[in-house]
């Protein structure tokens, strides 16, 4: 199985730094790095050929012109320009514990997603992270919040069984699935536009094609730096988007990644 961590970003330079270097700290690599890139400036792309300097696997950047949030379309665009099998998905503020990734590449199983939660690095301490790129957290690390899920048990982490029903746990920040699965019901629907419901629309139409979603407790930990909610301009349009999903029990988009398939 070939897998692939893909991380979505938009110019956050100080924060994808912290995520690069929880990558070279992960117990079990990925076979590319795909980096999702939501029209950041120069800044962003310094980081990323840093980053491609040292790091041996294979890292690729996809960036589009920054015209408002289009996450949708450069996540596209990114699973499209990949041959691997499984994809793991984080957000360009997420630190990884160090088993993050080996945890969603063992609890992978045939048509089933799985999704992870977070664990929150709150305002107070978030410069301090950022200044000291720190990357290591605890039960006891001052300053973040929902520390409960800093716990890391893999007999524990194993118990949750896969279930055909959605959860509004789901997260796209903590979530993998199979590349096979997600082109499938032609991957994030683009004509959700700006913040909010681009990943829950998604994994509704997976359900609905028969995969499952499995949750992932007592494992895949990342801890989410803190940073101002984005613009909800949006939200209402994209809530008619998922309804209209849920009610006539969508399966694929119309305006998905297959436009940008080879």
């Amino acid at each position: 199985m070939r897998t692939a961590l893909l991380v979505s970003t938009y110019n956050w330079p100080e924060a994808l730094n912290l995520v690069f270097k929880s990558i070279e700290h992960q117990s079990v690599f990925p076979d590319e790095i795909l980096i999702a890139d939501d029209g950041s400036t120069n800044k962003t792309k310094s980081v990323i050929d840093d980053f491609k300097n040292r790091y041996s696997v294979t890292v690729k950047h996809f960036w589009h012109e920054d015209n408002g949030f289009r996450k949708s379309e450069i996540l596209n665009k990114a699973i499209a320009n990949t041959a691997v099998d499984y994809i793991v998905q984080i957000d360009g503020d997420c630190i990884m514990h160090h088993h993050f990734i080996e945890d969603h590449i063992q609890m992978a199983e045939d048509k089933v997603f799985i999704f992870g939660s977070r664990v929150n690095i709150g305002k107070k301490i978030k410069n301090k992270v950022l200044e000291g790129e720190k990357i290591d957290f605890s039960f006891f690390s001052s300053g973040i919040k929902k520390r409960g899920r800093t716990f890391r048990f893999p007999l524990l982490r194993n118990r949750y069984q896969a279930k055909p029903e959605f959860s509004s746990k789901v997260r796209g920040c903590n979530l993998s699935f199979w590349r096979k699965d997600f082109l499938k019901v032609n991957g994030y629907n683009e004509d959700i536009s700006g913040w909010g419901r681009e990943d829950s629309e998604l994994i509704l139409r997976m359900l609905n094609s028969g995969v499952m979603g499995r949750r992932l407790k007592f494992g895949g930990i990342i801890y989410h730096i803190f940073h101002p909610e984005a613009s909800k301009d949006n939200l209402e349009i994209n809530n008619k988007i998922q309804q209209s999903t849920i009610k006539d029990n969508k399966i694929s988009c119309d305006n998905g990644v297959n436009k940008y398939l080879k």
